[in-house]
């Protein structure tokens, strides 16, 4: 039988790679995802219901976190992405300084000594939780984060058997742009490797300036998280009423699926559900 393509030479580095690749150029980051809105309505809609302050891991550049501050709610940020933070930071000005805190750490070990009403992981933070151990370390981080009665809010993308199946050695082309950083025109494609044993999926991102310049191909590692799988780490690691629904929408998931959100709370002592 003919290889389907080359599996992932040395999982574990390339793993690494792209858990901080993708973050290390905010000003790409930022226009990748300016037209995500639909996630951001959803998290200040919930974080207004709840009445703050919000611990936010995964704080980024702030594309939630600053909606948040502009709806009047506390944020305290988390992110181990120190230019993501720095991105972060310019764009605290005025009240916005006064609304945002921001901290430099790892969400699997930072202890922050407060609870808060609601914690929120948004757009596939949980994806960055590669191994067993760091799910139960994360988890941990956020039951001791959580106030009583307080809800955890999170997000991430359904596993597409399509994409899992790609070749990889196989490219799909996007739209040109021109790079924030460079200033150039920029061809930009796609490539998708997927290990079955790790569940580990990365995204490849070639990028080629037009005309003469060197090329760069930027990994994105996202680790594959099924429904089932996920409720059953939740629930095993101390959350109840746990709550799954599609896409920003309050709906009930189906088939077609992109975005699960997940609400949850810390389970009573001798109870889980």
């Amino acid at each position: 039988m003919a290889r389907r393509g080359p599996v992932i030479d040395d999982v574990d580095a390339v793993r690494d790679a792209g858990a901080r690749a993708h973050y290390d150029d905010p000003a790409y980051y930022d226009l990748a995802y300016r037209a995500r809105k639909r996630d951001v309505a959803f998290y200040v809609e919930v974080a207004t219901r709840t009445g703050g302050p919000v611990l936010e891991y995964g704080v980024g550049s702030g594309r939630v976190a600053l909606a948040l501050a502009r709806a009047g709610i506390d944020v305290v940020g988390v992110d181990l992405s120190e230019g993501m933070l720095a991105s972060l930071r310019e764009k605290l000005r005025g009240p916005l300084a006064e609304r945002v805190r921001v901290v430099h750490g790892d969400m699997r070990s930072v202890r922050l000594r407060r609870r808060f009403p609601l914690v929120i992981a948004p757009f596939n933070t949980v994806l960055h939780l590669y191994e067993r151990p760091d799910v139960e370390a994360f988890f941990a981080r956020v039951r001791g984060h959580l106030a009583p009665g307080g809800r955890f809010v999170f997000d991430f993308s359904l596993p597409s058997p399509a994409d899992l199946a790609l070749d990889p050695n196989r490219s799909f082309a996007a739209p040109s742009f021109r790079h924030p950083s460079t200033g150039k025109v920029t061809r930009y494609r796609e490539r998708f490797e997927y290990h079955p044993l790790r569940q580990l999926l990365v995204i490849w991102m070639d990028m080629t300036p037009a005309g003469a310049g060197e090329g760069a191909s930027v990994p994105l590692s996202h680790r594959q998280f099924f429904p089932r799988e996920m409720e059953a780490l939740l629930h095993y690691n101390g959350f109840a009423d746990i709550r799954f629904t599609a896409d920003f929408s309050g709906r009930d998931p189906d088939p077609e699926t992109d975005s699960l959100v997940v609400s949850c709370t810390v389970a009573r002592a001798g109870r889980r559900a």
